[in-house]
C-alpha cells in the first residue's frame, strides 16, 4: 500500500522514519505534503516525492493512502478531502476538534466506503499493557483505585498548542492517550467526572489537568498532566484489595506489593512517626506481604500499522474502533463543560 503524509513534522515524520519501518506491515511512503519549505527539503533528502499542494497529492492515483498529522483544527477538512478522492485515511490525535466534526468525517467514511482509522498509539505502551493484565488477571485483586500520570517541566510545546483555535493544550494532547487508555481499559460506564484545569502558564488553552473519573462499576481513576512539575509522581499508581502497584516511568522501574497467601501474619509493631507513634501507618510485617513480578507487557492484538493494512484489505476489525473515539471525544467535551461551569460559578 502506498502511502503519503499530510503534515511532515515532529509526529508525521515519526512514522515515516520509525513507526512504518518497525512496523513493517507493507506500507510504503511515496510521499508528503508540508507547507514548511524546511522540512520540505528535509522530505527530499530522505528520498521522499514533495507533493507542491494536497489537490496534486489526492488526485495522484498511485497514493492510495494518506496519513494526517497536522494540527488540530485541519484534520476535519483534509480527513474529508482525502475520503472524498478515495483514499484510505489514518489521522493523528485528537481525531477532530469536537464530536460534531468527527461525527462529519464519520459519514464521508461511511458514504465513500474507506476506511479512516485514529492512531490511538498508546493502548501498546508496554507500562499500559502491565496494568491491563492487572485489571484482567487479578494479580492483586479487584482494582478499585488507578491513577495515571505523565508529569514534566518543559511547559506547552511548540507554538500552535499554546492556541485554542488550533486546539491546543493539555487535554487536546496529552489527556486524549490517558483518556483512551483509560476507556480501552476499563469495561464499566462512567458514572461522575470532576474536573480541574490547570492555566498557572498563562496561556489560552490548559497547561495541565487533574480529572477524577468515577465508573458504574466502583473504580475511582485519577488521570492527571502536568507540564510544570519539576519532580514527577509514578506513571500508574494502582490499589487492589489484595496489593499495590506502581510504575515509576516508561523504563518500567515499579514494584507490586500483595498481601501474602495463607502467611502468618504478625500485627504491625507502633513506629515514631514525626512526636508521636503510629501502629496504623507502620509497615506491615515481612510474613504479611510478598513481592510480586510485573506481568509481561505484552499486546494481544497486532501494531497499529499491520491492523490498519488488514482493515483495508477486508482482513480485520480495527483494533482503534470509531466508536472508541467518538466516546473520547465526547467525555473530553464533557470536561471542557464543567470546567466552563465552574469557572461561571466561581465568577458569580
Amino acid at each position: 500500500m502506498n502511502l503519503a503524509v499530510i503534515g511532515y513534522g515532529g509526529m508525521g515524520s515519526y512514522h515515516v522514519k520509525t513507526l512504518i519501518p518497525e512496523q513493517n506491515p507493507g506500507v510504503q511512503v511515496v510521499g508528503i505534503y508540508d507547507i514548511d519549505p524546511t522540512r520540505q527539503k528535509e522530505a527530499e533528502k530522505n528520498g521522499l516525492q514533495v507533493f507542491p499542494d494536497l489537490e496534486t497529492l489526492l488526485a495522484d492515483k498511485k497514493v492510495e493512502a494518506v496519513l494526517i498529522a497536522t494540527p488540530n483544527d485541519s484534520h476535519k477538512e483534509l480527513a474529508i478531502a482525502s475520503l472524498k478522492a478515495g483514499k484510505q485515511v489514518i489521522c493523528e490525535k485528537p481525531v477532530a476538534m469536537n464530536v460534531a466534526d468527527l461525527d462529519e468525517i464519520l459519514a464521508v467514511a461511511e458514504e465513500t466506503g474507506n476506511t479512516f482509522m485514529v492512531h490511538q498509539n498508546r493502548r501498546w505502551d508496554p507500562d499500559f499493557l502491565i496494568i491491563r493484565d492487572l485489571y484482567r488477571q487479578k494479580q492483586i485483586g479487584d482494582l478499585f483505585q488507578i491513577e495515571s500520570r505523565v508529569q514534566g517541566a518543559n511547559g506547552i510545546p511548540g507554538d500552535w498548542r499554546h492556541l485554542k483555535q488550533h486546539g491546543g493544550g493539555m487535554i487536546l494532547d496529552w489527556g486524549v492517550h490517558l483518556f483512551d487508555q483509560m476507556l480501552f481499559l476499563v469495561d464499566s460506564p462512567i458514572k461522575d467526572i470532576a474536573v480541574d484545569l490547570s492555566f498557572i502558564l498563562g496561556d489560552e488553552v490548559d497547561d495541565g489537568f487533574i480529572v477524577y473519573l468515577t465508573f458504574e462499576d466502583g473504580l475511582r481513576s485519577l488521570i492527571e498532566v502536568g507540564t510544570t512539575n519539576y519532580t514527577k509522581l509514578p506513571r500508574w499508581y494502582v490499589k487492589g484489595i489484595k496489593g499495590t502497584a506502581k510504575i515509576d516511568d516508561w523504563d518500567l522501574s515499579g514494584e507490586i506489593i500483595a498481601s501474602a497467601e495463607n502467611a502468618y501474619a504478625a500485627a504491625p509493631a507502633p513506629i515514631q512517626a514525626g512526636v508521636g507513634l503510629t501502629k496504623t501507618m507502620a509497615p506491615p510485617s515481612e510474613d504479611a506481604v510478598e513481592v510480586l513480578s510485573f506481568p509481561e507487557a505484552k499486546a494481544e492484538y497486532p501494531t497499529f500499522y499491520e491492523n490498519f493494512a488488514a482493515v483495508v484489505a477486508g482482513q480485520a476489525e480495527p483494533i482503534v474502533k470509531n466508536a472508541e473515539v467518538r466516546r473520547v471525544m465526547l467525555l473530553i467535551e464533557k470536561i471542557f463543560e464543567l470546567a466552563e461551569e465552574e469557572a461561571t460559578s466561581l465568577n458569580l
